[in-house]
């Protein structure tokens, strides 16, 4: 029986030893590899002139120096020769598509558009650097690279971001970095500045949601914001070591102004507030005038209600998108579909017709001071309602007289 004991423990013995050294093998194998050889990085790039690169991008770069690779995983790429490509972007429809391609040609392509890029090269262990390897290569099998694009929750810099953080043997902390509260319009505006025309319209397609506050993680849609959290981001491992995730950072593209020149267009030089103020102008006008000039009156309102109608159904159709933000939208009060309705004659007569237009110009006043409009529609709001109740006032003394 003893004999028997120091055998079994003899062979437990055994295993033990032979378990722990191919665990070391295997760690040394490891570290061999994905060592000092191995590099990845955070790459942000610059903003561009096509409405879709107004916000930057971003991608990762795989450097391994012994084997000669190097490789950027971008998880921007999308055609524009996918049916019905933009009806269903409007919709949050649209699928984009990982792709790794070499990095001279990703360096080309940015050169040449004159967009700056800034490499974070990161503090990552070797096994660290295995786990993010191995979910890269995963995340590339053919059934697993399409992805259901969401431009707050998930876009090319959330899955950067994830596929990094959620891979490291560690705990990422970013609150070393304290900003002011923001919200998805505030953040989305200082990259669309540039231009006018496209930040009215993501303000009116946008909704009352994208005025909340943004909690830490929400803030890192955007490439620049992502950057900068990783910048003051710090990893935490069990073993209580402590050491910051970015190593070292520098520009592969140095800026320039180029990107930030206004073309001396006509959309520059008529903003969307200079619109509004006009319509407002004509709106006011044609009020005053309407006992007047009826034919005058008529012609601008139907005009105004076919326009501002058409962009009520577009407001309406974003209802049933699945982007975010949108479905709630104070702004289809002014910009109402129902404002078609005023170019039948019979119904831009009838009392309650008028009363309910007032209602909503009334509700929509009131709502754009819990809602950012887009430029110039407060303004147009208030307008409306002024004038809908002077026309209502008129069309009502008129009444009276008659009778």
């Amino acid at each position: 029986m003893k004999r028997f004991q120091y055998i079994f423990r003899s062979v437990i013995l055994v295993i033990f030893i032979t378990f722990v050294e191919c665990y070391s093998q295997a760690s040394q194998t490891s570290s061999n590899i994905y060592g000092d050889s191995v590099k990845i990085s955070l790459l942000t790039c610059g903003p561009g002139q096509e409405v879709y690169s107004y916000y930057g991008h971003t991608a990762i770069r795989f450097q391994d120096l012994r084997n000669h690779q190097d490789l950027v995983i971008n998880y921007g790429m999308f055609s524009f020769q996918q049916k019905y490509f933009i009806l269903r972007f409007v919709f949050g429809l649209t699928d984009y598509e990982m792709g790794i391609i070499p990095f001279e040609s990703f360096y080309e392509e940015y050169k040449n558009e004159g967009r700056w890029v800034k490499e974070q090269i990161l503090n990552l262990s070797p096994k660290d650097k295995e786990n993010i390897a191995l979910a890269i290569d995963k995340n590339y099998q053919p059934e697993n690279r399409t992805y259901r694009y969401n431009y707050f929750y998930d876009n090319c810099t959330t899955r950067a971001r994830d596929i990094i953080i959620n891979n490291i043997n560690g705990f990422v902390n970013f609150h070393g970095l304290e900003q002011a509260t923001s919200s998805y319009r505030k953040e989305i505006h200082q990259w669309n500045s540039q231009h006018l025309w496209a930040r009215w319209g993501n303000d009116l397609l946008l909704g009352y949601k994208a005025d909340c506050p943004l909690s830490m993680e929400e803030r890192q849609f955007l490439p620049d914001s992502l950057s900068l959290y990783f910048q003051h981001a710090v990893v935490k491992y069990n073993h209580n070591e402590v050491k910051n995730l970015v190593s070292s950072s520098h520009y592969i593209i140095a800026p320039t102004s180029t990107y930030n020149e206004k073309s001396c267009s006509f959309f520059n030089v008529l903003t969307p507030r200079c619109l509004m103020i006009c319509i407002s102008i004509l709106l006011i006008t044609s009020g005053l005038l309407q006992k007047k000039y009826k034919i005058f009156h008529i012609s601008i309102n139907s005009v105004l209600s076919f326009i501002t109608g058409l962009c009520g159904l577009v407001l309406t159709a974003m209802i049933f998108s699945k982007h975010p933000t949108v479905s709630f939208n104070l702004q289809i009060l002014i910009l109402n579909p129902l404002n078609i309705l005023w170019l039948f004659p019979k119904i831009r007569k009838a009392k309650s017709f008028r009363l309910l237009m007032i209602t909503c110009y009334l509700l929509g006043t009131i709502g754009s001071f819990f809602q950012s409009f887009a430029d110039g529609i407060q303004l147009l709001a208030f307008v409306l309602l002024i004038t809908s109740i002077y026309s209502y006032k008129v069309t009502q003394q008129v009444n009276t007289t008659k009778l």
